[in-house]
């Protein structure tokens, strides 16, 4: 199994930095798992601004040359895990930059005319590893459950992505957020997981 590791926040000394060690660690480990690849988004400096003008139009967004390496990235990967905070009730907008241009019309995704598209990323997994400084239910009892409803209805169904798991922590700034039980417990998953 190729595994692609994206990794979005500005802090290399933050716990989701945390997170992404754990990830890369149990999964160095794991038997299963044959190649890693980590895309930090802010040391990579991807540029999330869309642009869309007489010389670079949307429909052209899959064949961009400037998205290609990004694009043979997703192609090769089994697995795709995302590792960012909850910022607003959202993932980032550096993240969101990127799911804008990566997700695009004839390359995740194509429009048969009805009311739902074709998924051009079948077959492949996702997991999403999120921390937030609210307490753990506030997304769920607040916002509807906003960012899963997001993460995996709006976006990865939609590009025939099934089979997603979310590990959504809450109370991470807190003394009492047992952020090392937590850290474990995403390290004994990669060490274990399959497709």
């Amino acid at each position: 199994m190729k595994m692609l590791v994206i990794y979005t926040h500005p802090n290399h000394q933050s716990l989701n930095y945390a997170f992404l060690e754990k990830v890369i660690q149990g999964s160095s480990e794991n038997k299963h798992i044959s190649e890693i690849q980590v895309l930090d988004l802010y040391e990579e400096q991807f540029d999330p601004v869309l642009i869309f003008n007489e010389n670079k139009r949307r429909r052209d967004m899959h064949i961009d040359p400037k998205l290609g390496k990004y694009r043979e990235q997703l192609l090769h990967a089994d697995k795709i895990v995302f590792v960012y905070p909850i910022w607003w009730g959202r993932p980032p907008a550096m993240l969101l930059g990127y799911i804008d241009q990566m997700f695009a019309s004839n390359f995740a995704y194509r429009d048969k005319g009805g009311l739902l598209p074709e998924g051009l990323l079948k077959g492949k997994s996702v997991v999403c590893i999120s921390t937030m400084k609210g307490p753990a239910l506030y997304p769920l009892f607040w916002l509807n459950n906003a960012h899963k409803v997001l993460m995996r209805k709006a976006l990865f169904r939609y590009v025939g992505i099934k089979k997603v798991k979310f590990f959504e922590y809450g109370s991470m700034e807190g003394p009492n957020g047992r952020q090392e039980r937590k850290l474990n417990r995403i390290y004994q998953y990669f060490k274990s997981v399959g497709l």
